[in-house]
């Protein structure tokens, strides 16, 4: 079953959108134009085919703007849309209804898009044992939303921040002195609790790492051969994760190689946003 955020953690996000969003005069046209007793049905429909995700944060954004408003789901997240398929149907005062409008779309096509490209990988290596992950490479304050939605399509969440493990990266193993030594400093100076996964891009690091205690190795900018020989090495004895400009034709490749993961940036910084509309029923 698919675990839902908590609405503590979605509603200062949405209403940080509606903040920007309406300003310091509020919604000037449609205050205008449509009148306070005004009622209407709306109807968020998919234009492609995808995946949503961000449904929770589009009925908050009427919500917030007006408690009146009521939402019922048709199509809840994770469910595959094509075009035409009604996600969702929304109703009460028109003018709550088209003020949060905008941040209930930029919200569910954003969150979708992701859900969409992540399902996409997700399918083309479903023949295999790996899983797609994202990384922290995500839209700076909807980071949890974003793995939701990798979530929401298949995907696996990778750290959520500097402090759910130590991922020891190139950079740090220079600084360090090593690859050894790093390890050992973490090993020595992170709690017992805290899982160590090392960054190696030649198999000479690997073989030194096998020699240590880690828990996984992410195995960077390998190709297919070598990436094969380095499953191999592995041999089940930690994690095995691969990343490096992950697409959904270089990702197939790399599963049939064997690892347990395949990590892609693309999937939160580079989704393009699904195309949802919000299509006008009746008052």
């Amino acid at each position: 079953m698919l675990r839902q955020l908590p609405d503590f953690v979605i509603e200062p996000v949405v209403r940080a959108a509606l903040v920007e969003d309406l300003g310091r005069a509020g919604d000037v046209t449609t205050d205008s134009l449509i009148s306070p007793d005004a009622v209407a049905r709306v109807q968020l429909v998919s234009r492609e085919d995808g995946v949503i995700a961000g449904l929770r944060c589009a009925e908050l954004a009427w919500r917030l703007v007006d408690p009146r408003i009521q939402v019922e789901v048709h199509l809840p997240d994770g469910s595959r849309v094509a075009p035409g398929s009604v996600i969702a149907t929304a109703s009460g005062p028109a003018r709550g209804l088209l003020t949060g409008e905008r941040v209930a779309l930029n919200f569910l096509g954003q969150l979708s898009g992701v859900a969409t490209a992540t399902a996409r990988i997700a399918d083309a290596i479903a023949h295999t044992r790996a899983m797609v992950a994202d990384t922290r490479k995500t839209v700076p304050g909807l980071r949890a939303l974003q793995k939701y939605a990798v979530r929401c399509g298949g995907g696996a969440n990778h750290r959520f921040g500097l402090d759910d493990a130590a991922l020891i990266k190139d950079n740090h193993i220079a600084v360090a002195g090593g690859v050894r030594a790093a390890v050992e400093a973490a090993r020595a100076n992170c709690g017992h609790l805290v899982k160590i996964e090392v960054e190696v891009d030649n198999l000479d690091q690997l073989r030194e790492l096998l020699e240590l205690r880690v828990d996984a190795v992410l195995l960077d900018n390998m190709g297919p051969e070598l990436l094969r020989e380095a499953v191999a090495l592995v041999d089940g004895r930690m994690i095995t994760e691969a990343s490096g400009r992950i697409t959904v034709e270089t990702a197939v490749p790399l599963a049939e190689a064997g690892v347990d993961l395949i990590s892609s940036g693309a999937l939160t910084h580079s989704a393009r946003v699904l195309d949802v509309g919000l299509d006008y029923l009746s008052a």
